[in-house]
């Protein structure tokens, strides 16, 4: 029948010696780019400074704490309160001597002014005017004392507030409500600023090409690397790792954390160098390959060598021409000598 017939026709073998494409596939060619040079380093994070906030006043108990770890704080932001009910009674007992001690150098200061009058008229005597003037002084003294006393009072007030230094990240809290502290005793850590460095261990052969306000690369999991600034290549060599310190300075958003530990790379310079898509490079066996199309769209391998990786490329250091074209993608599907179809220009003269 004619449907028999169709059948046949399409379930028909190929003609013989004909070799089916694998896979169809495009090609692509290395491409000169100016490269990083990049210098390796480890290390951890820190914080660029860190303010250590203690009690001022002793022997007064903590009644609030306003803050905890990890909180944001502002300059001049009241972090804890102190009971200040005894000292409040001390400043005003204070400020009551400033009153009575004013009043006396006030009527001491009349009664010489006085006595240099009656001087003048010949009424009084040298001598009596002279005692007059020390009474004056010393009073004066004693009012000038008086208020010492009384700004030390106030100032003794003032310190059962806590108060912020700076702006900045609480790092470490251990004051505690109730608590019954020494004056210099550590109730608050304090990320100043905001500011974190990262403390990179570089080689000695690396640090030589290390200046500051290099840019800096930073890994994170699974995230954006963290890109920072050299901001000073420590002084000293360590003996015994042969190793030195570079310090950089890191974004006031970085996800980094104070503590933690970090790999990153220090870019120095660059260098011409040609690369291909990540997708144009096969791992196989410990090693690395990329693939051609020869005459007839069969496949050869080509064993290379790999620089750096550069977002969505990869550097080809050795094995590989300028002007040698390979397969873009699908390397993981095919082997040496299978057939393929290029799609985006001739199989053969490719080499």
């Amino acid at each position: 029948s004619c449907w028999a017939r169709s059948t046949v026709a399409r379930s028909s073998p190929p003609p013989s010696g004909a070799v089916l494409p694998v896979l169809s596939v495009t090609l692509v060619q290395p491409r000169h780019e100016r490269l990083p040079v990049r210098v390796p380093a480890t290390g951890n994070i820190a914080a660029w400074q860190e303010a250590s906030i203690g009690a001022e006043t002793d022997g007064q108990r903590l009644t609030e704490v306003l803050v905890n770890v990890g909180d944001v704080v502002q300059q001049g932001q009241l972090l804890a309160r102190f009971s200040s009910t005894s000292l409040q009674a001390s400043l005003a007992e204070a400020e009551a001597a400033v009153t009575l001690a004013r009043a006396e150098a006030d009527e001491a200061a009349s009664n010489h002014q006085r006595a240099q009058g009656l001087d003048a008229a010949g009424v009084m005597s040298k001598q009596q005017v002279g005692q007059y003037r020390a009474v004056a002084l010393t009073r004066r003294a004693r009012l000038q004392a008086a208020q010492a006393a009384a700004e030390l009072a106030r100032l003794r007030v003032q310190q059962t507030r806590v108060l912020a230094p700076s702006g900045g990240t609480i790092s470490a809290r251990t004051a505690t409500v109730g608590a019954v502290v020494p004056a210099g005793q550590e109730l608050f850590r304090l990320i100043k600023d905001h500011r974190l460095e990262w403390r990179a261990v570089v080689s000695t052969t690396g640090l030589a090409q290390v200046q500051a306000g290099q840019q800096v690369r930073i890994a994170t999991p699974a995230q954006p690397d963290v890109v920072g600034r050299v901001r000073m290549v420590g002084p000293m060599i360590d003996t015994a790792t042969r190793s030195g310190l570079v310090f950089v300075d890191l974004p006031t958003t970085t996800v980094l954390r104070a503590g933690a530990f970090a790999q990153g790379q220090i870019e120095v310079g660059d260098h011409a160098g040609l690369t291909l898509p990540n997708n144009a490079v096969l791992a196989r066996d410990g090693f690395d390959y990329v693939m051609e199309v020869g005459q007839g769209g069969a496949v050869h391998t080509r064993r290379v060598t790999l620089g750096q990786r550069v977002g969505e490329r990869v550097e080809i250091s050795a094995g590989l021409d300028a002007g040698t074209r390979v397969i873009g993608s699908g390397l993981g599907l095919l082997n040496d000598g299978d057939t393929v179809r290029v799609v985006n220009g001739t199989a053969g003269g490719m080499r």
